[in-house]
């Protein structure tokens, strides 16, 4: 209950998490958050992304971690929300303070029946 709530800890990183509904809610607003799909290309491209998604997949992120904003939240998006939490947790051992899991990643997100490119 309390890693469902407050988020996993590993090696002393807690990884928050953000439901997509609630990322919807933040995306209509217009908050200010970058959505990262750590999904390959194909998975990407065919099995539909999150409109403004910005790819970039786990294996080559930690050498583009230049390419990201420190001053901006990233919520972090795979298939599932396993390869997402990785990711989170490379991006706050790389120093990046405001990091989100997506979780259940793009399944849940197409189960709460929300939009998609």
């Amino acid at each position: 209950m309390f890693k469902s709530l407050f988020g996993q800890v590993r090696g002393g990183t807690a990884v928050q998490n953000i439901t997509p509904v609630e990322l919807q809610e933040k995306l209509n607003s217009k908050q200010p958050v970058l959505v990262l799909d750590v999904r390959q290309p194909e998975e990407y491209a065919h099995d539909g992304h999150i409109k403004g998604a910005r790819l970039m997949p786990l294996g080559s992120l930690r050498n583009r971690l230049g390419e990201l904003p420190l001053d901006t939240p990233i919520v972090v998006v795979c298939r599932s929300g396993a390869r997402s939490r990785s990711a989170c947790e490379l991006l706050q051992m790389q120093g990046f303070e405001d990091v989100t899991n997506m979780g259940g990643g793009m399944i849940a997100w197409k189960r709460a029946q929300l939009p998609f490119v």
